[in-house]
């Protein structure tokens, strides 16, 4: 091999890893994001794509997933949520399974034009086993029903424990929970008027259930 072929091997490798390590920088300012609450967490289980979904942070820093139950993310690292549900769903794979998480921020409203009239709206969330959990904007005059959010959301995923459907409601004296069930229709009517700051909680269904 000449001077001049080992020269150009040489720079070729060279800027292999310089082009891998700038590819590296947003993945790894990534994996150190501080998670708030109101952020969206986009999760990839590569052996079971059936667990792939987006998530919601509610107000107290947690979430839930199937088979990992209740995770706290609130502050943590995207890496460190990460690693915890991969300690949490080992137990259901052969070998621990390959767990992709990324974070960003669930909604940026657009700025209004200039001398544009703002419309009144409030914010209601949903979480869960549902098809696209979030933030749902209502514009006050109108209102939203607890099954018109659901379908508004995409609906249930076949995780869901439909028979105890949770809605959490903010109040002076701390959290109250209604209970609705979406099969019977017993519990608290799918016609409740939702109000702002209210939480859809579709819980994951049991074993038999």
């Amino acid at each position: 091999m000449t001077r001049f072929s080992q020269c150009r091997g040489l720079i070729g490798w060279i800027a292999a890893v310089f082009a891998l390590a700038l590819l590296a920088v947003p993945a790894s300012a990534q994996q150190l994001y501080k998670i708030r609450p109101g952020d969206q967490l986009n999760i990839e289980v590569l052996e079971d794509p059936s667990l792939n979904r987006s998530v919601l942070i509610l107000p107290d820093g947690n979430f839930t997933f199937p088979f990992a139950g209740q995770v706290r993310a609130g502050g943590r690292s995207v890496l460190a949520v990460q690693n915890s549900l991969v300690e949490r769903l080992s137990s259901n794979f052969a070998t621990p399974p390959s767990v992709f998480v990324t974070a960003g921020p669930l909604f940026k409203a657009p700025e209004a034009p200039m001398g544009a009239v703002e419309i009144d709206k409030f914010g209601i969330y949903a979480m869960g086993e549902i098809n696209n959990p979030g933030k749902v904007e209502i514009l006050s005059d109108e209102g939203i029903t607890l099954l018109q959010a659901i379908a508004q959301v995409g609906g249930f995923t076949r995780f869901a424990a439909t028979k105890r459907i949770e809605l959490r409601r903010p109040t002076q004296k701390g959290e109250q929970v209604y209970i609705y069930n979406y099969k019977t229709g017993g519990g608290i009517s799918g016609a409740t008027t939702l109000r702002a700051g209210d939480v859809i909680v579709v819980p994951e269904r049991r074993l038999f259930e």
